[in-house]
């Protein structure tokens, strides 16, 4: 089986292997079609299905294509009662969409409360992965451990937290339960 992935980034690609081991999995690089750092779990998860579907077309000989994007989202934190919400309402979401062809499925990742600091800078018009290398003092956090890994002192890599993601947009592709 053949899988492509829509980005040149090695932790997608990487997440993709982990949840179809048997296949071999290249990148396409293509345009998600949201902007470089996507707000709201809507505009992250139509960056996935538009990388899946771009990398489907590109990829003349792929089976299956999977997209995936991480973007920022606001999450109610109304529910917390009377504790004291850590952070603002600001996470960090991944998107991930499984396509054929005909069919497409769609999964979401973890989401994981973003600092106050972080947060606010994306407010301001950053972008989260410049922001994380800052904060890091490091280069290509997004190709590495990720805010993610940041976030949960290693617990959680980004490849952990992407690989949910396909697995979760991948389960009717994988399960005879659909």
């Amino acid at each position: 089986m053949r899988i492509a992935v829509g980005s040149g980034n090695p932790v997608k690609r990487d997440a993709t292997a982990r949840v179809f081991d048997a296949a071999a999995v290249e990148a396409v690089v293509v345009d998600s079609g949201v902007s470089e750092q996507p707000f709201g779990r809507a505009e992250t998860r139509h960056g996935a299905v538009t990388r899946a579907r771009r990398a489907f077309a590109e990829a003349a000989a792929a089976d299956l294509a999977v997209g995936i994007e991480g973007g920022v989202a606001a999450v109610d934190s109304a529910d917390c009662g009377p504790l004291e919400p850590i952070g603002d309402d600001l996470s960090l979401v991944m998107w991930a969409a499984v396509t054929d062809g005909d069919r497409l499925s769609c999964g979401g990742g973890p989401t994981l409360p973003l600092p106050d600091r972080i947060a606010a800078r994306l407010r301001a018009g950053e972008e989260l992965g410049p922001v994380m290398d800052d904060v890091l003092g490091t280069d290509d956090v997004a190709k590495k451990q990720g805010a993610a890994g940041a976030f949960t002192a290693g617990t959680l890599t980004r490849t952990d937290a992407l690989e949910a993601a396909v697995a979760a947009a991948a389960g009717p592709f994988l399960s005879d339960h659909y």
